[in-house]
């Protein structure tokens, strides 16, 4: 049974759904050398945000498959290396949409308004009346404009703010559509009286909010960050903030946590807390259940839709290209076990299949095609980058002519050509050409494919071979381009035959070639 293991407290459902399935420690109190030990007796690994899963811990974990951080974000973990070993890294993105937007947005009102300031000031006795200003027609800056950048929007638009909006990646249309105004970087910097960072971290990123750019922003702004710590230079934000061109800063996210000393915390304009964005019993809950389903996925063999470091497709292409991945699978598998390792893999989608983001399926191909060639473990996760590591090149066309089948995959590897596509409501994988040549068979666990000359007897030689030896056919078809010339026959095994019965089918009358794959 694969073990798991829970460094990080997650919802019960969560917890009770692993148990369920396999079995589960859950060590919250385990120190990081204890970690470092045990974790090679783990298949799974569930963390949050406090716990670092590094390239040396991922070396130390033989057995690991999967990790799964509870929450949105995966900073505190080396998705590159875990790439390379083929663990697949899952989150839960979503889970704290809503806490984090609304987080931001209290931080918002807490900055405008002073209200921690006034709060502290009572507590300690003193009646003091912080003025503050009012977020109504004011102009907020929305950097990053994802699903919590638009919840984000939506709240300040309720509120009577004027938003503007940066994020390249999304269209004019989608900011007309949330009612929001889009703007370059320079324009919204130059514009906006508050401004709210909601952008991933990267190497372009990066210390977004710096010296350069805090100096073109107009006086008096005021600027959230519930993001992540990276965005900001913190040191450039504290010269800003103590010359007043800065006039308040609301942060729940610093670049190295747990954040409990630095220039940034003595300063009386700004409001901090301790990175509590996802911190609600809604957030937590979801989380911690959404990780858990996919932390299962993944043990289970099944599609796990929130890895980060599988291609991402959209909901609706899933649901069209997801049937077709065990057969994209096997196909890879046929392709190399015919010709053998080769120096390239062309894959060629046609029908309906041709209009859609493929790249799920190309992984696939490569998984089959790659699984009997190393001893590494293989999947739709690091299948490209070894295929690329062995020096395999990769060529992918998407054919948009009719064909006979309504989805089509054919792979070419070396001098062979298999193509598939899937039956029936239960998108069975069926091999429809072979060598070339037009077949119609089931793909199975155990598929032989002969070459023959095309006359009588050369089913009844084999089949007569396979009854002394004891190898039961499952399914068969043959198939010839001319009448008494070349044939290909392609059999479904129930066992696959040992190698002294392969040299016996090679030895007989008219059989060209022999090759048993195992897909």
């Amino acid at each position: 049974m694969s073990r798991v293991l829970v460094k990080e407290t997650i919802a019960d459902a969560g917890v009770d759904l692993l148990r369920s399935l396999f079995d589960v420690d859950v060590e919250v109190e385990m120190a990081a050398d204890e970690l470092t030990r045990r974790i090679g007796d783990y298949d799974a690994l569930i963390v949050r945000s406090a716990t670092k899963v590094s390239a040396d811990l991922i070396d130390h974990a033989p057995r690991l498959k999967v990790i799964g951080r509870a929450g949105t974000g995966v900073d505190n973990v080396d998705v590159r290396a875990a790439t390379r070993r083929g663990i697949i890294v899952a989150n839960a993105p979503g889970s704290n949409m809503v806490a984090a937007a609304e987080h931001a947005v209290g931080l918002l009102l807490a900055v405008a308004r002073n209200i921690p300031q006034a709060h502290s000031a009572l507590k300690q006795g003193r009646w003091e009346r912080h003025n503050g200003v009012e977020l109504a027609d004011k102009t907020l800056g929305v950097i990053g404009f994802g699903r919590i950048g638009q919840l984000v929007a939506a709240r300040a638009r309720g509120l009577g703010m004027k938003v503007l909006v940066h994020d390249p990646f999304v269209s004019a249309d989608r900011f007309r559509e949330l009612q929001v105004t889009g703007a370059e970087l320079d324009e919204l910097w130059t514009l906006s009286e508050f401004i709210t960072l909601h952008a991933p971290l990267s190497d372009d990123t990066r210390h977004l909010v710096n010296a350069d750019s805090l100096s073109r922003m107009r006086p008096g702004v005021r600027i959230i960050n519930a993001a992540r710590g990276g965005l900001v230079d913190l040191d450039a934000l504290v010269d800003a903030l103590r010359s007043g061109h800065v006039a308040g800063a609301g942060l729940d996210v610093f670049p190295t946590e747990p954040y409990t000393h630095g220039a940034v915390l003595e300063l009386d304009n700004v409001v901090v807390t301790p990175h509590l964005g996802a911190s609600t019993h809604e957030a937590q809950d979801r989380a911690g259940l959404v990780v858990a389903e996919q932390v299962a996925a993944a043990l289970e063999g099944r599609f796990v839709s929130n890895a980060v470091n599988i291609p991402q497709v959209r909901a609706e292409e899933l649901e069209m290209v997801g049937p077709y991945l065990p057969l994209a699978e096997k196909l890879g598998a046929m392709a190399t076990g015919l010709c053998g390792a080769g120096g390239a893999v062309d894959i060629v989608y046609s029908g309906g299949l041709a209009l859609c983001d493929t790249r799920l399926l190309t992984a696939a191909v490569l998984t089959g095609a790659l699984a009997r060639q190393t001893d590494e473990p293989v999947n739709l996760v690091n299948a490209r980058a070894l295929a690329e590591l062995r020096g395999l090149e990769i060529g992918e066309e998407s054919n948009h002519s009719s064909s006979d089948h309504t989805n089509l995959i054919s792979v070419r590897c070396g001098g062979s050509e298999v193509a598939g596509t899937t039956i029936g409501g239960d998108h069975r994988p069926w091999l429809v050409r072979v060598y070339g040549e037009p077949v119609e068979i089931e793909l199975s666990a155990h598929m032989l494919v002969l070459e023959n000359v095309d006359r009588p007897g050369m089913i009844g030689q084999v089949g007569m071979l396979f009854g002394t030896e004891s190898v039961n056919i499952a399914n068969m078809n043959v198939s010839r381009q001319e009448q008494g010339h070349n044939a290909v026959m392609v059999l479904a095994l129930d066992n696959p035959p040992d190698a002294d019965v392969l040299d016996k089918l090679r030895s007989l009358e008219g059989i060209r070639s022999v090759r048993l794959v195992s897909v």
